[in-house]
């Protein structure tokens, strides 16, 4: 049997963006359904002390430039030329993350996923003010208001808070993590170990 595949994502990170535009080659190989639970990166970041690269790293020579050349072989290796970067990084993604529980509840988290990237990462904008939330969300032919409405909610917000704090419990402590059962891999440059456990899980006897 295939096994349960999960994409624990913020929208404020790249990585996680790169991911997202990789994944579907990576399900049509495998043959399998991928989870996209939506957890809030800064909520990570405080129960488990981390901090982001641009923080943790900062004042160490040469870490961030290797970063960057990472980032654009990733890009080409996979052509992800509508890729560019968030002139207002770091973005405040709680509202835009409790947004995607919102979607969720309403059957189009799919749609809702894809084109919150494309406005966080490809036609950048400042997705953590509710004027610019609501016009891309609307842009982009989804219930911009019903949605801005619904992560007013306590059950939204609670629930958003519960992922955080359940994915912290397995393990994440940053944005793309992903789980294959309950194996976990970190980062975009674990994308091929992701790939051969779900290989390996499907081919252990039942």
């Amino acid at each position: 049997m295939p096994p349960k595949v999960e994409f624990h994502f913020d929208f404020g990170s790249p990585n996680a963006y790169l991911c997202h535009k990789v994944l579907p080659a990576l399900a049509a190989r495998t043959g399998v359904a991928i989870a996209y639970v939506p957890v809030l990166l800064g909520g990570v970041f405080k129960l488990t002390n981390n901090q982001p690269p641009m923080v943790q790293f900062r004042g160490i020579r040469n870490k961030g430039e290797y970063a960057r050349l990472e980032t654009q072989r990733f890009i080409r290796r996979h052509g992800l030329g509508e890729f560019r970067m968030n002139p207002h990084f770091p973005v405040n993604t709680v509202q835009i993350m409790r947004g995607a529980l919102v979607a969720e509840r309403g059957g189009f988290l799919a749609r809702y996923v894809d084109q919150v990237f494309h406005h966080m990462w490809e036609a950048p904008k400042k997705m953590d003010e509710a004027a610019v939330i609501l016009a891309a969300l609307d842009a982009s032919g989804l219930p911009g208001q019903a949605i801005l409405e619904g992560i007013e909610e306590r059950g939204i917000k609670d629930r958003l808070i519960a992922n955080t704090e359940a994915s912290v419990a397995r393990g994440t402590f940053g944005s793309p993590t992903f789980f294959v059962g309950e194996e976990m891999f970190f980062g975009k440059d674990r994308l091929r170990e992701v790939e051969d456990e779900i290989v390996s899980a499907m081919d252990r006897p039942a």
